[in-house]
């Protein structure tokens, strides 16, 4: 019975005195060659390229990834040494290479941290019986003060696996100096919430490897000979072959040029039962929506040439063939021990893969966690019968324009309205309650609590879960009341955007800013008459520009509201997706789980869009700042939030079309004393308001910096202009620049590190 073979090595690594040759990783010889590989910070020059009396007699000095190979043949029989400019030398103590080790041999190369014995042996054994494996070059970067007890523990977990594995202690830290450990959460590519995580202090025993010549000293050690090698980790499995199939190490040998090209993907459990470590057959998950793969390859040495340095992600000088790419998975449990798979992904991200399912209960042996099985709610497949819209939304002191807002969405098909308010002075509160009385809307105190951990808007859709007119709707929306859905297609309603929907079931609604255009005093007119002056349809910044907001189907596909678009993907309903942009295409599957605004890719404006009126006319802008935020309440609402939103270069009066009936159901609603009486009332205190503020000092300077003709130039502008204008505001902006003259091309931007607000 065969039984495995472990050998312990170690690399030289040996701290030199030489100027600008700090390590010696490595010395190998062959006869009468040398390979001197020397760690990151090698300095080619410090080498004396014509030898010296007695030393080696350098080939080769080539930097390599960093770091610096040189090659060298022997002159003498004495101890080697390697002339140095300035006139010292340096001895190299070589050892003898030992490529006889993986002779004719099918061999994995990778790299172990924290692995244990028995998740290394797993990978290995698995590739020994099903796709021929008979090697494995491992470098131990964290050898410890006992280096042999993880050999030992790694024979033993082998068993009769017929293996021959060397492993390679390597005794100085090879990671990029300033990166922390890569087995930390925080260097985990997909992990969620990294804006909030303190980065780890930089470790270079841990971090991703920065010793770009430690594969090129591998293949000159050890592997020379090898029939083929492929760079797979010890986390890293080959995905199952059909069979019959070639091998990769087959597809090596059979490669034009001897190389293929290994594409990687990482894989995650669900969950991994407690108290047990994370195994190859725990991982059954992977990203529904991952893009970003993993670039590895294999290389048959002797087809491929010797003299092709082996790099980090790829063969020098050598192509791989294009139709023999090789497919492997990264197992992320056991890459990044100790964390949940949440904590590694998005869980929103993670479905179970079939494949993936099969190979854990097949070839693996194990019995892994599943992910539980959701159900969408049974709905009508058309969008048009998909049953009642309702808007949840946020208010605060809106009185004067609430009653337009209602009537233009009833008449284009809003059904019912579920509104929150806090701190109203105005008699928005007031009206509110005896529109709810009269059956028109459904108002609510905001349950929001200065100081809490939710902010007014998150805590209204907190609540509005357990709403009946929120949990019954066929659509919903949150939106404010400074936003119009603006229908284009058919005859503006609601029912022709659904019809035209077909089977969607969420549609974009992009924003399209409107500035105020250059109209100053307040009047008690419609907004979508008065205000048509708007930024252009092609506009990426500032990033607030392009924010949409989403009509979805209620069915269960999320699992909560959010401001922008639901929340909370179930992943294993994301196929169930059918979200379409404002223009009726497709939106790609990145943007399911946590897009908030449109890209060059998903924007749209031809079937709908978002008329975003944030600032309105610049006296009421005035009352709007008194006010401050109802999302964003730390935030002032000043010159640079008018600069960012009042956009006046464009114009569009598509909405205008839908007028007529918006006009009709504001004069029913109008033709009720009480609803006349609260809406005069609420005209009248903002009105009062606006005479207040006006009577302030700073409040006239204010207006007057809000209304003069450089403020009302720039606002015609902003295409000019990048995102760190936007955030540091106007006022960094050069006096002197000629506003009206500017070049179509001309940009301008400064340094800025603030926080971009949304």
């Amino acid at each position: 019975m065969a039984v495995a073979q472990v050998l312990h090595r170690r690399l030289l690594a040996r701290p030199t005195d030489a100027d600008g040759l700090p390590v010696l990783l490595d010395a190998v010889a062959s006869d009468r060659r040398l390979h001197l590989f020397f760690a990151a910070g090698a300095d080619a020059a410090a080498v004396l390229p014509d030898g010296g009396p007695g030393c080696l007699l350098p080939q080769e000095v080539r930097p390599l990834g960093g770091s610096l190979l040189v090659v060298a043949d022997r002159t003498g029989d004495g101890p080697d040494r390697l002339a140095l400019t300035g006139g010292r030398s340096l001895e190299v103590p070589a050892c003898d290479v030992e490529t006889q080790l993986f002779r004719d041999l099918n061999v994995t190369l990778g790299f172990r941290l924290e692995e244990t014995p028995e998740q290394v042996a797993e990978g290995l054994r698995y590739h020994a019986r099903h796709h021929g494996l008979q090697g494995a070059l491992i470098f131990n970067r964290l050898p410890g003060e006992a280096p042999q007890t993880f050999v030992t523990d790694l024979a033993q977990a082998l068993g009769d696996a017929d293996l021959k594995v060397v492993v390679v202690d390597v005794p100085v830290p090879v990671g990029k100096p300033d990166l922390g450990p890569e087995n930390h959460v925080f260097l985990a590519p997909d992990a969620p919430g990294k804006d909030r995580m303190e980065p780890p202090a930089p470790d270079p025993w841990r971090s991703p490897l920065g010793e770009g010549s430690l594969l090129e000293l591998a293949k000159w050690r050890f592997l020379a000979e090898a029939r083929a090698v492929l760079t797979l980790d010890v986390t890293d499995i080959l995905a199952p072959r059909a069979e019959g199939a070639p091998s990769a190490f087959d597809l090596c040998e059979t490669a034009r040029h001897g190389v293929v090209m290994l594409v990687g993907h990482r894989i995650y459990p669900w969950r991994v039962r407690p108290g047990r470590e994370a195994a190859f057959g725990d991982h059954v998950c992977r990203q529904f929506d991952g893009r970003r793969g993993i670039a590895r390859w294999g290389v048959a040495p002797g087809k491929a040439g010797l003299e092709n340095s082996w790099r980090m992600a790829r063969v020098a000088y050598v192509k791989p063939d294009e139709d023999g790419v090789v497919p492997f998975l990264r197992a992320m449990a056991i890459r990044v021990p100790g964390r949940s798979s949440g904590e590694l992904a998005p869980k929103s991200s993670l479905i179970e893969d079939e494949a993936l399912l099969a190979l854990s209960g097949g070839l693996l042996g194990h019995k892994p966690i599943r992910p539980p099985v959701s159900k969408p709610r049974a709905a009508a497949p058309l969008a048009v019968d998909g049953g009642r819209t309702a808007i949840i939304t946020t208010m605060k002191n809106e009185g004067p324009f609430i009653l337009e807002w209602l009537a233009y969405h009833r008449a284009i098909g809003v059904d019912d309205f579920l509104i929150y308010t806090n701190d109203c002075t105005d008699g928005t509160d007031t009206m509110l309650e005896m529109l709810t009385a009269k059956g028109i809307v459904q108002h609510r105190p905001n349950p929001w609590k200065p100081g809490g951990e939710l902010k007014p808007q998150h805590a209204a859709l907190q609540a509005a879960e357990t709403e009946p007119v929120m949990q019954n709707c066929g659509w919903g929306i949150c939106m404010d009341v400074d936003e119009f859905i603006n229908v284009k297609v058919g005859d503006g309603t609601l029912k022709a955007l659904y019809t035209a929907m077909g089977t969607a079931n969420m549609i974009s609604l992009t924003w399209r800013l409107f500035g105020n255009s250059e109209v100053h005093g307040y009047e008690d007119r419609f907004l979508i008459d008065q205000f048509t002056r708007c930024a252009p349809e092609l506009v990426r910044k500032p990033h607030q520009a392009w924010g949409f907001k989403t009509l979805f189907r209620n069915i269960d596909i999320y699992k909560k509201f959010g401001v922008h678009r639901p929340k909370g993907l179930k992943p294993d309903l994301w196929s169930e997706v059918r979200w379409l942009n404002g223009s009726g295409k497709p939106m790609p599957k990145e943007s399911f789980r946590n897009a908030w605004r449109s890209t060059t890719e998903t924007y749209g404006y031809d079937w709908a869009q978002l008329n975003h009126y944030a600032v309105r006319s610049a006296e009421s802008f005035l009352v709007k700042r008194d006010r401050g935020r109802v999302n964003h309440v730390d935030r002032d609402q000043g010159l640079n939030y008018w600069f960012r939103m009042n956009h006046n270069l464009d114009e569009d009066r598509s909405i205008q079309r839908m007028i007529p009936a918006a006009q009709a159901e504001f004069d029913r609603l109008m033709a009720d004393p009480d609803i006349r009486a609260a809406h005069d009332h609420s005209v009248a205190c903002h009105r009062a308001k606006i005479t207040e503020l006006m009577a302030t000092q700073n409040y006239q300077n204010f207006y007057a910096e809000l209304t003069g003709p450089r403020m009302e130039k720039l606002c015609r502008l902003q295409q000019h202009f990048g995102s760190a204008v936007f955030s540091a505001g106007p006022g960094v902006i050069p006096e002197d620049l000629p506003l009206d003259d500017l070049p179509a091309d001309f940009f301008f931007t400064v340094e800025f590190h603030g926080e971009a607000e949304h």
